[in-house]
């Protein structure tokens, strides 16, 4: 289809005079049956994407969308213009209300269905979703599948088998931020056939970068305080813990500044005030925990504080992307202590269900012919939750598979009793990339220069000279040498040890690089220029 009628379909339905070159690249690529992956920074207008393509598809579009606030806010988008009708199910409403979406979306009324991944674990709304025949299937928040994994959604991973059963309708995954390695494990996770991948620009050159240490707890309460106390306008502030948001807000009040506490621990009609109240004005600041902003477009947001480093860049860069999306001047400043490291590091090495995992892959031999999950759980007396997660690092160490919704065992896979060993090392695994990705998400909090390059090379971009715009321009601290010591980032080199791997960031004295099998890895340049451990391929 031609650029001009799909720039056509959004102007006449959604008023859109303009459409960038991604997302004209996107809607080409569903209409012709691909697969496709795209990062887009927040507000750049992702969901158009799926929008216009899903008006020029026979049959209706399935939208997984992991926040019950996301999916309100883009239904009710879609009610405002002259698009077709959309339709929401979802765990906060009346039962009714569930019933008359989907009768409406059987019955071909409704063009877009919202459902969160846990919807979809229902059989009843696997056979429904069947019967309407969807003929485009979008992840929104693609992210969740590699950042959050079986540990937060498990129902996430079990997306690509939803796929499947609906006869694999083209897949949009879209994120607003994804690092290469998330990159492929969205397209891994979600069972993606040759997909093709879009990313946006990562830069937001209107953001100042800063990062400040705290030798001890109290000096960082006390900065973080008098800092956002400063401030003129919207802010949010960035905390660990449910105790943080309640105590930073508190504080944050007792200094004459409108601010509210945002976590899961709240109830939902709190966390809509708050929500409500912020985006219209009423508050100012919110401290929150990660369970605040996602998909919240506020566009005149002056500042971002984090109050500890997050567990990896990328949830950092979505974080501070809230900040400065109208293109004026915003402000970042992170807040941290080498303590963070260690939390971090404790909440990475959780233990395994041993117990667990063996019943689970006697129980699944046992089926022959294969089990659905829903009915492995009720038979072993489990929670569905439980099971699932159970199943995915099964999955994950190659003992069982699923496919057309059952589980099965895998021929020449390990008894149940040494498949727990097989699990063990596939987890030992994973948690050696996620601590990895602590250790640059900490080498990007005490970078000793431009702290954009340093960003930026972590999702795969190159700046050729320092920003001009974060701290450490500021204070004209010395460039990279990444150009002097022939390792510039996105270089592909081999380590002796390590294997193959990309440069992500260089300064005067260090190169950090991921490894496929390791993760990241932070070298001395002195020891990569005497010993010829890494080459450059």
């Amino acid at each position: 289809m031609s650029e001009s009628e799909l720039r056509r379909t959004a102007a006449e339905a959604f008023g859109w005079t303009e459409l960038r070159a991604e997302q004209l690249a996107g809607m080409q690529h569903l209409l012709r049956g691909r697969d496709t992956v795209v990062v887009m920074p927040t507000g750049a207008g992702k969901s158009a994407i799926y929008q216009v393509t899903a008006m020029l598809l026979d049959g209706p579009t399935v939208v997984v969308s992991p926040l019950i606030a996301l999916q309100r806010d883009q239904v009710a988008g879609l009610r405002a213009n002259d698009a077709p009708p959309a339709a929401a199910v979802n765990s906060a409403q009346p039962a009714q209300d569930n019933e008359a979406s989907w009768q409406s979306f059987t019955d071909a009324d409704a063009e877009y269905l919202f459902l969160s991944p846990e919807q979809l674990a229902k059989e009843e709304a696997l056979d429904r979703l069947e019967r309407a025949k969807p003929s485009l299937f979008v992840v929104d928040e693609a992210h969740c599948v590699s950042a959050w994994g079986h540990d937060f959604r498990p129902d996430y991973l079990r997306l690509r088998h939803v796929v499947e059963r609906l006869g694999h309708p083209p897949v949009l995954a879209l994120t607003a931020t994804a690092s290469g390695p998330v990159r492929t494990d969205i397209a891994e996770h979600l069972g993606m056939r040759d997909p093709a991948v879009i990313v946006a620009g990562f830069d937001r050159p209107n953001l100042h970068l800063a990062a400040r240490f705290c030798a001890d707890e109290a000096t960082r309460t006390d900065a973080v305080i008098d800092w956002v106390a400063q401030r003129q306008g919207s802010g949010l502030v960035y905390v660990p813990t449910r105790k943080d948001a309640e105590r930073y807000a508190d504080a944050l009040a007792g200094r004459g500044v409108s601010a509210a506490a945002f976590h899961a621990g709240m109830r939902a009609a709190d966390r809509r005030r708050v929500q409500d109240e912020f985006m219209s004005g009423g508050i100012d600041v919110v401290a929150a925990t990660s369970a605040f902003g996602m998909g919240i477009d506020k566009p005149d947001v002056r500042f971002v504080a984090h109050a500890a480093m997050p567990g990896s860049l990328d949830a950092y860069y979505q974080e501070i992307g809230r900040a400065g999306r109208d293109g004026a001047a915003a402000e970042v400043m992170l807040f941290h202590r080498a303590e963070d490291r260690g939390l971090h590091r404790f909440l990475t090495g959780g233990g395994l269900d041993r117990a667990g995992v063996r019943q689970v892959a006697a129980a699944v031999r046992r089926r022959r012919s294969g089990v659905r999950i829903g009915e492995l759980a009720e038979s072993l007396g489990l929670s569905r939750r439980k099971v699932t997660n159970l199943v995915n690092l099964l999955e994950g160490a190659a003992v069982v598979r699923t496919a057309e919704d059952r589980v099965r065992y895998v021929a020449d896979a390990p008894s149940p009793a040494r498949a727990v060993s097989a699990v063990e090392q596939d987890v030992e695994r994973r948690r050696r990339r996620d601590r990895s990705r602590i250790e640059v998400a900490h080498g990007y909090a005490e970078a000793r220069s431009c702290r954009r390059r340093f960003l930026l090379g972590y999702f795969g971009e190159r700046l050729d000279e320092p920003c001009g715009n974060c701290d450490a321009c500021d204070e004209g601290l010395p460039a990279e040498a990444a150009e002097q010591a022939g390792h510039p980032p996105n270089t592909v080199v081999r380590h002796e040890k390590w294997g193959r791997g990309t440069v992500v960031h260089a300064e005067t004295d260090r190169l950090v690089v991921l490894f496929d099998d390791v993760g990241y890895k932070t070298l001395s340049l002195a020891a990569v220029r005497d010993n010829g451990a890494l080459v450059p391929l």
